[in-house]
């Protein structure tokens, strides 16, 4: 230790140092603390992607951290649980309170059960939380119950006869009337000690009628991160206020029934749009703005009115759109200007250099000599709108973690994350984009765009700001963004055109090189990963699984894990979702089936994993030391060793605690 070079310049920082270790001893301590935990198993990583607003199959897949809880349940008791038990115990961990009140319907002796059950729950606590520290597991500890589950879980040389130690307090729990609440607290404390740290790989939002309640529960979880999916980011473009941004999320959410989500979940008003809607388009059936999915309950009166809100924000919308590829050249969008293509004497439009005949030909809001101008009307509802989208506090703290925990891409562990693509060339080159007169590529154009979308919420500059602002809407819809990565959004085509063909969104040529191993080393490269052990994990394309497709390719190096979660995409995919696991002992891909509701789940005791099969198993348990935090881990125990030998050599002083 006395042989340690002390570099001068780093002496300020390790003066830093010695106020949180002011003595040898407390330097000493740390050390040994810091390499005790770099030789625990990794803590276990769940990867899950594409969730659209599904709520319920999220919020079933977090309580059984896709399988992983199962998993330890095995380990626990073997052969010696049947499956059936080992089911119910399964099912009494995910839904505590609520297979309880069943099992009381029919359960003649509760108080035999509740100690049985904990007897169960307290050996599965202990197995999961093993690769823990004592002070992590005692963090997750709820107050009031923490010293007897840390005596409970705890092993105690010093207590002769550990079976009538653990009786005496169990027993004292069930005649005290506290064991369903014990019951409740031992099952959540498994929930989250079953896994470590979440990965959400984007598109919270969408479809589903729940974003809003994931984003509440995400709030909540212990340990995560987030790479915004295009949907996160219209939602984002939203709450800064950018007027694009919002018409395209109400018109989202009319389009797939989810209007709620946005007058329920957030509280934002519609009266504006349905007074404006009712004057503006009160002769127009507006029979092509049906509803994708039609909201439960409505009547025909009400989903008149709900059509014609649709097509008005929809307009709305293409209006918007057209201002801002109008404002930035640079976007390179010009092809979708398509208001001023439309022929409104004839009821045509021309694309592509042919001619097509719309299937909706009253405009009664569009000037045709300036297309893309709001009437007086729109702007009022815009502006209205736009108003309750900026001080909805809501959507303000749930945009307030997509920020704090979100991001373009992250690396974390040898894996590189991110939700769509890398754009790219025909010749698999990296695709350079022009973002406010500048060109950029792989990394720094997600970088770029990650610095805009944050200045988009805390610039100075006015300017910036509003430069951030609009980039999220290029984010969500331009060919060369990395989370959307088509060719074009052709929902003005799916409305007036009656052409297939013209409906076609071609994939970013990513989705060809991707296959090839070469490709995926100079990606991952890109971004800093050289291990050929290193993966890319993505979502945003759903894996079909019915047409033969595997989420594991290019020889394992990437995983796609968009499989189904959304209702909408099950009949193409065959399957409710892909996950995956990331353990000490390598990678797991888990497949789920549908997931009906948690009454079924808890009356049936009916789980959604349907198979789980090892992407990558290693020969070598992975410990905390092999992981970025043990590389931080290492680099402060060589910290703290050069403070050990400042104080031995009088450069530093050790101080009084």
């Amino acid at each position: 230790m006395n042989d340690i070079a002390i570099d001068k310049e780093h002496l300020h920082y390790l003066e830093q140092l010695s106020e949180m270790y002011p003595t040898i001893g407390k330097a000493s301590s740390e050390i040994i603390n810091l390499q005790a935990i770099l030789n625990l198993p990794k803590g276990t990583e769940h990867f899950v992607s594409d969730v659209h607003g599904e709520y319920e199959a999220f919020s079933h897949v977090l309580k059984n951290g896709s399988g992983a809880v199962r998993k330890k349940i095995d380990d626990v008791f073997g052969l010696a649980m049947n499956k059936a038990d080992k089911a119910a115990l399964a099912t009494l961990i995910y839904y505590p309170r609520e297979k309880m009140e069943l099992i009381k319907q029919d359960e003649p002796d509760m108080d035999s059960w509740y100690k049985t059950t904990l007897y169960k729950l307290i050996e599965v606590c202990k197995t999961v939380s093993s690769k823990y520290t004592r002070s992590k597991v005692r963090k997750a500890l709820p107050e009031e119950y923490a010293y007897v589950i840390e005596e409970l879980i705890t092993e105690k040389p010093e207590v002769l006869n550990k079976e009538a130690y653990y009786e005496s307090i169990i027993n004292t729990t069930v005649e005290l009337g506290t064991a369903e609440e014990f019951i409740v607290v031992l099952s959540e404390l498994i929930q989250r000690l079953a896994v470590d740290h979440l990965h959400v790989l984007g598109d919270i939002y969408d479809r589903g009628a729940g974003p809003h309640l994931i984003m509440d529960r995400l709030c909540r979880y212990h340990s995560l991160d987030i790479q915004w999916g295009n949907h996160d980011i219209i939602w984002m473009g939203a709450a800064a206020g950018n007027p694009a941004c919002i018409a395209t999320v109400v018109r989202n959410s009319i389009r797939y029934g989810n209007l709620d989500v946005v007058e329920e979940g957030y509280g934002i008003n519609m009266l504006p749009l349905a007074t404006f809607a009712l004057k503006a388009y009160k002769d127009d059936p507006c029979t092509r703005f049906v509803f994708k999915v039609a909201p439960s309950g409505a009547d025909n009166m009400e989903s008149d009115l709900i059509k014609k809100m649709h097509k008005a924000i929809a307009i709305i919308r293409f209006k918007l759109e057209g201002q801002l590829i109008k404002k930035w050249p640079e976007y390179g969008m010009k092809e979708r200007l398509l208001l001023e293509h439309i022929d409104y004497e004839h009821g045509t439009i021309e694309l592509e250099g042919r001619t097509y005949k719309l299937l909706d030909t009253s405009f009664p809001t569009i000037d045709p000599a300036d297309p893309y101008r709001l009437t007086e009307g729109e702007e009022e509802v815009i502006q209205r709108l736009r108003s309750s989208f900026i001080h909805c506090e809501k959507l303000k703290n749930h945009v307030g973690l997509l920020l704090k925990k979100g991001s373009m891409y992250k690396v974390y562990n040898g894996n590189l994350l991110f939700h769509g693509c890398i754009p790219m060339e025909e010749d698999g080159s990296f695709a350079k984009v022009n973002i406010y007169g500048k060109e950029y590529s792989g990394k720094a154009l997600f970088d770029i765009l990650e610095t805009y979308v944050r200045k988009a919420f805390f610039s100075d500059d006015r300017l910036e700001r509003q430069k951030g602002s609009d980039i999220m809407w290029y984010i969500w819809t331009a060919p060369y963004s990395p989370l959307y990565g088509r060719n074009k959004m052709a929902t003005f085509e799916r409305y007036f055109i009656d052409d297939d063909d013209m409906k076609i969104e071609k994939k970013n040529f990513y989705y060809d090189y991707i296959n090839k191993p070469e490709c995926a080393q100079r990606i991952l490269e890109e971004f800093g990963l050289h291990d050929k052990r290193d993966h890319i994990i993505n979502g945003h394309v759903p894996v079909h699984r019915l047409r033969g497709e595997s989420p594991v390719k290019c020889d394992g190096r990437v995983i796609v894990i968009d499989g189904g979660f959304s209702k909408a995409y099950r009949r193409r995919t065959g399957i409710a979702g892909y996950t995956l696991i990331y353990n000490s002992y390598g990678l797991t891909l888990t497949a789920h089936e549908p997931f009906e509701s948690p009454e079924t789940a808890v009356r049936d005791e009916r789980d959604i994993v349907s198979r789980r099969e090892a992407v990558e198993v290693l020969d070598k348990r992975i410990l905390v030391g092999d992981t970025d935090a043990g590389i931080k881990m290492k680099e402060k125990i060589a910290d703290l060793k050069q403070l050990i030998a400042a104080y031995r050599s009088g450069e530093i002083a050790e101080r009084d605690d």
